[in-house]
């Protein structure tokens, strides 16, 4: 079986994410390719998909939802899982409920869009420089922290759990891997 694992990504937290969910596939024997969506031109030659996009203003980016569109017909054919990259771990305080509620809302516009096998959403990588001066202020009285918040256990656990449901019924579940520290 060949997997796409494709991404929309801003500033590389999203692409780091999928390389890593592509490289503990591998790692389980799947056959993986990970590529940005843009560059995906025959969707149908895959037998499954985890696809990916960071989250701006509380939606995908528009070449992660032109893919869903595009490709709708061939993906409802095959599993699919979707995760997000967004910014749940760096709030504090009275928003750090913000998160759940962040998901949710992203699981259901997903949902409307085609039937998936599970979201997940994922916190990514927060600097200063990727947003704007506005932006900052805003984060400063929300009390957001800058930081790198990918949490790579989690995303492994997720990633592994994928080759799980890929195997064929009865066949032997793949070794477990010593944990990896860092991206990969």
């Amino acid at each position: 079986m060949t997997v796409l694992v494709a991404y929309a990504s801003v500033h590389g937290s999203t692409r780091s994410i999928a390389e890593r969910v592509g490289a503990v596939l591998t790692e389980h024997g799947e056959r993986v390719e990970v590529r940005t969506m843009s560059s995906v031109r025959n969707a149908d030659s895959y037998e499954a998909f985890v696809l990916g996009s960071a989250v701006h203003s509380r939606a995908w980016l528009d070449e992660a939802t032109g893919f869903l569109e595009r490709e709708r017909n061939t993906l409802a054919e095959r599993p699919v899982w979707l995760f997000s990259v967004g910014m749940p771990a760096a709030l504090r305080g009275p928003w750090r409920g913000y998160g759940p509620k962040e998901e949710a809302l992203l699981a259901d516009d997903l949902h409307r869009m085609l039937a998936i096998r599970e979201h997940r959403l994922f916190s990514g990588v927060f600097r200063r420089e990727h947003i704007p001066l506005a932006g900052r202020l805003v984060c400063r009285l929300l009390g957001l922290r800058y930081g790198d918040y990918r949490d790579w256990p989690e995303i492994d656990a997720w990633a592994t759990k994928i080759a799980g449901e890929l195997k064929p019924p009865g066949s032997a579940p793949a070794a477990e891997s010593a944990p990896r520290p860092g991206p990969p």
